[in-house]
C-alpha cells in the first residue's frame, strides 16, 4: 500500500469525483454533482477539482506518486473525458498511473454498512439496462472475492444475478435506486435514496490504487462493456 500523495478521479457517471490521500492517511475530496435536470459537467469541472484537492493539501502535481483513474463502466463521453485527462497528466507531469474499476470502487461502501455477505455494485446503464458486478464481504477493510463479474445487464438478468447467489447482499449505487423494486424483490436491501452508499467516491478509488500495479498510460482504457447508442442505431439502420 502506497503512503505517498495518490490523486484519483472519476467521471463514469454524471457526477465528478476527485479526491486525494497522503501521508499519514490524509484525504481530501472535492466532488460535483449537477441536478438531475443538467447535463454533466466533466470537461470544465474535472482539473477545477483536481487544482481545488491539491491546492488544500499544499502540494503541486510534482508532488503526487501516483494517479488513478475510474475506468468505469458508464457513460461513454464522461469516460473518454477522465482516461483522456488522466492519460495526458499522467504523461506531462510524469506520474504513474493506474486504472480502478469504478464498480469496485463504489461496492468498498458496503463496507461501511456491516452485516451482508455480499455487495452488489449497481450502476443505472440508460436504455432499461443496468451495470451489475458483486463481491464477497466480511468483516475486514476489503472485498473479498469476486461474485459476480462486470456486465451491462437488464432488470430480470439483474434480479436473476441476486436470486442465484442466494446471499444476503447489500446493493448500491444510482442503479440500485432505479432498480429498486427489482432488486428488492429478489432479496437484497437497498439504502435509503439520499444515502451516501449510492456515491461514487474517489476517496475509494485512492484506497484501491495503492495495490495496483501502474501501466503504460496507453494501456488504460475505459470499459464501456456494451456498444455506444450512436454505433447501435448505425446497426439498427444498416444491418448489413
Amino acid at each position: 500500500m502506497s503512503d505517498g500523495w495518490i490523486l484519483a478521479f472519476d467521471t463514469a457517471t454524471r457526477a465528478t469525483a476527485v479526491a486525494l490521500s497522503g501521508p499519514g492517511g490524509q484525504r481530501l475530496e472535492a466532488r460535483d454533482d449537477p441536478p438531475p435536470e443538467a447535463r454533466p459537467r466533466h470537461a470544465g469541472k474535472l482539473l477545477v477539482l483536481c487544482a481545488e484537492v491539491l491546492d488544500r493539501a499544499g502540494i503541486t502535481f510534482a508532488a503526487l506518486e501516483r494517479l488513478a483513474v475510474g475506468v468505469g463502466p458508464g457513460t461513454f463521453t464522461g469516460l473518454r473525458i477522465g482516461v483522456a485527462t488522466a492519460r495526458a497528466l499522467a504523461s506531462t507531469i510524469p506520474v504513474p498511473l493506474v486504472g480502478v474499476s469504478t464498480l469496485e470502487s463504489l461496492a468498498l461502501n458496503a463496507l461501511a454498512h456491516p452485516g451482508f455477505d455480499a455487495a452488489f455494485a449497481v450502476l443505472d446503464a440508460r436504455r432499461r439496462e443496468a451495470f451489475v458486478a458483486a463481491w464477497r464481504v466480511g468483516d475486514g477493510e476489503a472485498l473479498g472475492h469476486a461474485l459476480v463479474r462486470p456486465a451491462a445487464v437488464s432488470p430480470e438478468e439483474l434480479g436473476d444475478r441476486v436470486r442465484e447467489l442466494g446471499l444476503a447482499g447489500l446493493a448500491v449505487g444510482e442503479g440500485a435506486i432505479a432498480f429498486r423494486e427489482v432488486l428488492e424483490r429478489s432479496g437484497a436491501f437497498v439504502p435509503d435514496d439520499d444515502s451516501e452508499l449510492h456515491r461514487v467516491s474517489a476517496v475509494n478509488h485512492c484506497y484501491l490504487a495503492g495495490d495496483l500495479e501502474p501501466v503504460d498510460p496507453d494501456r488504460v482504457a475505459p470499459e464501456y462493456l456494451r456498444l455506444p447508442d450512436a454505433e447501435l442505431a448505425r446497426r439498427a439502420a444498416d444491418p448489413q
